[in-house]
């Protein structure tokens, strides 16, 4: 039987077994199936629900864990919905879930973890898919959620994932985000991305900080004012697969990005270049210089495509960004080039 959401405000009975299902680092995916000796819960909530009482909903979950399941239909968003607890989960009807941001709600769609500025847990096991997210942008007077105090350092994306693991987002789009579409940052660690399309946000498609171990597939990452994908503060030892980049202004935004596999990712139309890579400069006594560790090295790319775009097809910026290689890439119709580097042999081609 399902929990109706009227139900929540009384007990809630356990009734459904799920199997979570983890995908974890590199091109080796090892699956680990862990049933909770207690059935975790299924909230199904009606047409027409508000934000807070989706909130309200997952409040309810019990320790062990469980789902809320929303609809098909169109759910005007006035607060973050916040996953914050260990083994939560919000699920979709796919596309026709829509999550529309309010007129001048100027919050995150969705937050997984922690809503402060610095997280001081992480949050484990946590799954949203199935869901239409639209940030109604140009309705939004800003792109910080609080301008003062805690939720002045979180943006207004339509995902925000932070100082959480062991997790997945599956199977949803984020569009037109006063910031971001999906982004990861303070110490994200084994997070599975699968089916995201992000469009028309604000800036980036997929911005990733402080990102390590996880695994992104399944990608369509289009006409985004800002990249298609921006890698930066530490985003180390992770794969993104089976990706398009479309009519971005960047392609791939890469600074302070170690150890990570790029496979079969189609970048095409870019406004500047396909993939962009660089370091972070800091000014000092003797001038600007590299900062430390922002350099990007020992990065594969293997069967790259990057077709069309205003710039180069791939613009290695400065000569820290070393030992990085690309196998079977093609190049094809970029103006100003396939291959561009601050000087020789920075990249290896194979």
């Amino acid at each position: 039987m399902q929990t109706s959401f009227h139900d929540v405000r009384g007990a809630v009975t356990a009734t459904k077994t799920t199997g979570w299902v983890m995908l974890v680092f590199l091109a080796t995916r090892l699956v680990a199936a862990e049933t909770s000796p207690a059935k975790p819960t299924l909230i199904a909530l009606p047409p027409g629900v508000t934000s807070a009482e989706i909130q309200s909903a997952l409040d309810a979950l019990p320790a062990t864990g469980g789902e809320v399941v929303l609809p098909a239909g169109k759910f005007e968003i006035h607060q973050p919905i916040i996953l914050s607890r260990d083994h939560q989960a919000l699920s979709g009807a796919g596309a026709a879930t829509i999550l529309h941001l309010a007129d001048n709600a100027n919050c995150p769609v969705l937050i997984l973890g922690e809503p402060v500025n610095h997280p001081q847990r992480t949050v484990k096991d946590l799954c949203v898919s199935g869901l239409f997210i639209d940030g109604n942008r140009i309705r939004q007077d800003r792109e910080l959620w609080h301008l003062t105090g805690e939720g002045a350092q979180i943006r207004n994306n339509g995902i925000t994932v932070q100082g959480v693991s062991d997790s997945s987002v599956e199977n949803v789009t984020t569009a037109r985000c006063r910031s971001g579409g999906l982004v990861t940052t303070r110490d994200v660690r084994r997070l599975t991305v699968s089916g995201l399309d992000a469009f028309d946000n604000e800036f980036d498609g997929l911005a990733c900080y402080e990102t390590e171990n996880c695994f992104f597939e399944y990608l369509n990452l289009h006409n985004n004012p800002g990249a298609g994908i921006s890698l930066d503060l530490a985003f180390n030892h992770n794969v993104i697969r089976n990706a398009t980049l479309t009519a971005n202004d960047l392609g791939i935004f890469m600074r302070a990005s170690r150890e990570n596999q790029f496979l079969n990712v189609s970048i095409r139309e870019s406004r500047h270049y396909g993939v962009f890579m660089a370091h972070t400069e800091t000014q000092t006594a003797n001038g600007w210089m590299p900062a430390p560790k922002t350099e990007c090295v020992y990065n594969a790319f293997t069967n790259l495509i990057a077709m069309n775009c205003g710039g180069a097809a791939f613009r290695v910026n400065n000569t820290t960004c070393t030992n990085n290689i690309l196998i079977g890439a093609k190049f094809a119709g970029n103006v100003k080039g396939g291959l561009s580097q601050a000087q020789p042999d920075l990249v290896a081609m194979h």
